[in-house]
Order: C-alpha cells, then structure tokens, then sequence
C-alpha cells in the first residue's frame, strides 16, 4: 500500500499531466505531509499538544497590551493562556544563558511550555513583542544566579533585565558579591547583590556559602545596604533558604562570633529580618528617585499528589498547567507570603511594591527543568534522566518560561504612572533604565568566569592566604567537608605548584 505522502504525489501527478493547475487543497495536505516526514518527532508532539485544542481551551480576546496598567489591578490574579506566538525569543538569543536552565538543549522534546502568556482579569500586560536586529534579544532570563543555590525564586528576573543589552556590547564586572552589566550607552548599570537572607549571615560568602550551621543577624544590614545606596530600582526577595528548618538561628546581642547564637520561629526571624530591611530602605532612599519592589516566593513542585496526580513522578513529564486550582495545596509557606506582603505596605516613607508571583507560578507544574538540567557541572545522563524521584529538579525553572513573565510583572509596576506603553521589548526596557542603576538583591548567587573565589576560613577565622579563580574552582570542585589544606593542595596541583594571580576583573 502507498503511503500517504506517496498517493498525494500520484494525485498530483495527474493532474500535472492534465495540463491543470494544483487544487490548493493537495498542496497543503503534500506540504504537511512533507513536513510530518521531515519533523516526525516534532508533529508527535503537535498531534498531542497542539495549539488548536488550547485555543479552543483557553480562548481569549486579548488587546496587544494595555497602554497603561492601572496600580488597582491585581496582577497575580489571573489565567495563563495558550499563545503560539510566544515564546518571543528563544534559548540561543541569550548569550549569557546558563546551560542549567536550557532545557531544550538539555534533551527536552517538547517546546509547550514556553508558549503560556499570563492574562490578568482585569487588565492586560504590556505584551513582550520581537525587536530589531540591532537589539537582537529579549529579556531572556538566563538563570544565571541560581546555579549554586537551590533556589528559583525572583532574583532571576535580574538576568533578564541584563540581556536586554545588545549583542556584542555586553560586558559583566565581577566584584565580590557583586555581578555588575553596565550599559555605557544608556548611562545605566543592571547588578545582582548576593544576600540569601537580605541581611548578615554566616551564609555570605557568594561562593562557599554551604555552611551545616547557618547562622543570621536579623537586625544587622549595613554592610549589605552600603552597596545598595545610589540604586534607582532595587527588587528585593528571600525565600528558599529559609525552608530548611522551621526554627532559625540568630545571633545573640552582643555576640562576638557566629557560635553564639539561639533559636526562634522562623515566621519572627523573617519578619524581624523584613522589619530591618524596610527600615533602611525607609532611612536611606528618595522616594521621589528610588522605586522599590519585593517578589514573593517560587513555588516548588515536588509531590504529584499535590495537583491529583498520584502516578506521577514530582513534576517528571507534566506537560501543562493546573487548570483548576480549586483544592490544589502546593505546600509553600504562605505564612512568609502574609508577611512580605503586611511589611512591603507598612513603610511610612518609602513605597515598596509586592509583586506577587507565586499563586501564577504554583499552576506551572509543566515549566521545572525536571531532568533536563544539570548536575554537579554536567548534563543529566540518559541512566539519570530515567531516575526522575532522584534526579528531577522541581524548583528551577526552563527558560525562556516563566521568569520573562516575572519581568512583565516588574517592568508594568515601574511603568505605572509613567508613560503609557502597549509593547514591551529590549528596546523600551532599555530606555526605561537610561541613567539608572537598578538592582536585584537575594539569594541567588553566580559562578562566573573570571570571579574571584575567597578561601574558606578556618575555626579561628582566618584563611588560608589565597584568592581562587572560577577555573580553580571548576576544576578543585570543592565539595563541603573538604579541610583548607586539601584545597590549597588541589590548587597548587591545578597551577603546576605556582601560586598564580586571580584573574583581573574586566
């Protein structure tokens, strides 16, 4: 028997040799023929996911973008809508995109999960639309600082906001804690402060930050906020590192040393921690030049239960959203979440604008990297990928995805009251932070090429002598436990025994 692309092309032929012309019709059926040949896995995946029965799904008649978000409009509360003309920029537009968070190059087979628009009720988002040549990319979120920390929450929204920079024009300091993308066009600078906890810990070294016992002082944030004076926009969030224990350790008043210390709720070490963050933000900005915002928790997806589910395998091989979160407990402590919330609105001085994000990002079960991430510096190995209960990560997220959606909900708060935009692009995000320095403070840290990695120090404080390059770093590949001596014996061995320079920052 012909096959179907054999029989069209026999029809074809006929009517070819009648002297006729093709019926429109037999051209489209050869060309999805052709195509389902040539594309069979990717047709698979159509057949079962197609656009068409989304759009009947979650039809929607939406404008292009409001021209002006009004501040009443709650924009957590919403629907994420099929649109098969997002995603607006794809992974390879993003130069500095981890490969962590790459999934299509990870070996994902589907590309749904990019192509959910989040609608608000109420309102409508400036819609992310495609730019031109000359700013060839999009607010891709490359993830960039949550590559060491098990964390997704909002400080990846800053990475985006970096790649908005034209192609071949983008430059990225390092500086201790700091990662800074200046913009010398736009006489502005988009950075990243490592702080998983906004104010001290023993946890602040950016890079050897995995501590058994970690220890914070919830009234103490100068020595952070000193790098946060002079910021335009600061975008503050703190959540997943406070989930390891429901009880917290704080230093006691008068400490002298991380040791002394004592335990209390989690909910009141947050909230003192918040308390001491506002506080300065109340002291120290204008705020008739400093816009303000804190991001409420990422959620997790680690129990298939949670969304009815029960063969299910954490988040492993979900393909869309929850449709109906009626009864739906993703189990996020929504306790901080009131807290955020009551202390973003209590500043007497300053605005801080809660952006809330978690309740839409508890719906997107579909958008983790799963298993197409990577582990210990190295893509997941098909043996590892069938191990989904091992070896999915339910708590990054692919991208693009849902961080770009994030940005959306940033960049429509700063507008309002601004200049009124329909479209939201490079282009506009640029001019948006023309001679502004806007940053991102949490607990999302990078590990970049060309940091300097500190020693750890040991029981008496000190260090061992040396700075570390990110090259030392990857190829030592310290693993927590290993004594100081070790280190500096797996370095030497990696310079040939000289003891070498960092690496300037460029």
């Amino acid at each position: 028997m012909d096959s179907p692309l054999a029989a069209v092309a026999k029809l074809a032929g006929f009517y070819l040799r009648k002297g006729g012309r093709l019926p429109i019709l037999i051209v489209a059926v050869a060309v999805f023929l052709l195509a389902a040949v040539l594309y069979g896995e990717d047709m698979r995946s159509l057949a079962e996911y197609s656009w068409w029965r989304y759009k009947a799904l979650y039809e929607t008649d939406y404008a292009p973008g409001d021209p002006f978000v009004p501040e009443t409009c709650d924009l957590s509360d919403g629907d994420w809508v099929f649109d098969q003309d997002y995603p607006p920029y794809r992974e390879g537009d993003c130069e500095f995109l981890s490969k962590q968070v790459s999934c299509l190059q990870n070996g994902r087979p589907d590309t749904l999960y990019q192509k959910w628009r989040w609608q608000p009720k109420n309102c409508s988002l400036p819609r992310s639309v495609p730019v031109s040549s000359s700013v060839d990319s999009m607010l891709c979120d490359s993830d960039l600082f949550k590559t060491r920390s098990p964390d997704s929450t909002p400080g990846g929204c800053w990475s985006g906001y970096e790649t908005v920079v034209p192609r071949g024009r983008r430059s990225r300091i390092v500086d201790g804690s700091r990662i800074i993308f200046p913009i010398k066009e736009y006489h502005a600078s988009i950075e990243f402060y490592w702080a998983p906890f906004l104010v001290e810990s023993n946890s602040d070294e950016p890079e050897f930050h995995s501590i058994p016992v970690r220890v914070i002082n919830p009234d103490s944030v100068e020595k952070h906020a000193a790098h946060w004076k002079g910021a335009d926009v600061l975008v503050f969030n703190s959540y997943i590192w406070w989930m390891n224990d429901p009880r917290m350790k704080v230093l006691r008043p008068g400490a002298k040393n991380w040791t002394e210390h004592q335990e209390i709720g989690r909910k009141e070490a947050y909230e003192r921690v918040l308390r001491t963050v506002f506080d300065w933000v109340d002291r120290n900005l204008d705020p008739n030049s400093s816009s303000v915002f804190f991001m409420s928790m990422s959620p997790l997806h680690g129990r298939s239960m949670d969304w009815g589910n029960p063969n299910g395998v954490k988040c492993a091989k979900e393909r869309e959203p929850i449709r109906n979160m009626s009864g739906v407990h993703i189990g996020t402590e929504m306790g901080l979440w009131a807290l955020a919330r009551k202390a973003a609105a209590s500043t007497a001085r300053v605005p801080v604008a809660f952006v809330d994000i978690t309740a839409m990002s508890e719906r997107r079960k579909d958008a983790h990297t799963s298993v197409f991430t990577m582990q210990q510096g190295k893509v997941l190995t098909p043996e590892q990928k069938a191990e989904p209960a091992k070896f999915a990560d339910c708590l990054h997220w692919c991208v693009p995805g849902i961080p770009d959606t994030w940005n959306q909900l940033i960049y429509a708060r700063f507008l309002s009251g601004r200049r009124p935009q329909r479209y939201f692009n490079a282009t506009l995000a640029l001019e948006m932070l023309r001679g502004k320095r806007m940053l991102f403070v949490g607990d999302q840290g990078p590990v970049a090429p060309g940091r300097k990695y500190k020693q750890k120090q040991d029981a008496g404080g000190q260090g061992v002598g040396r700075d570390y390059t990110a090259e030392h770093y990857a190829a030592v590949r310290v693993q927590e436990g290993c004594t100081h001596a070790d280190i500096q014996e797996a370095v030497e061995s990696v310079d040939g025994g000289a003891a070498s320079k960092p690496e300037k920052l460029r």
